[in-house]
């Protein structure tokens, strides 16, 4: 299982993936903001998504997970 994590302390923006979806290596897959900019979240490894743990709107820490792949 590979987690995909949060590069940097903001607001999650947008999630652009749902359970189940597949993505590809460097795919984006979420969107954070953070001093007023869009970050976009992309993914190390491809896979399918098992599980989001954050919701649009949440606070996240860097380093926090946002979703697990299988």
């Amino acid at each position: 299982m590979q987690e995909v994590k949060a590069s940097m302390a903001g607001n999650m923006w947008k999630i652009l993936v749902n359970t189940g979806d597949k993505v590809e290596a460097g795919q984006d897959v979420a969107i954070l903001e953070s001093m007023k900019m869009e970050i976009p979240i992309t993914s190390e490894t491809s896979g399918t998504v098992k599980e989001i743990l954050v919701h649009e709107g949440d606070f996240v820490n860097e380093g926090d997970t946002i979703l697990t792949l299988e």
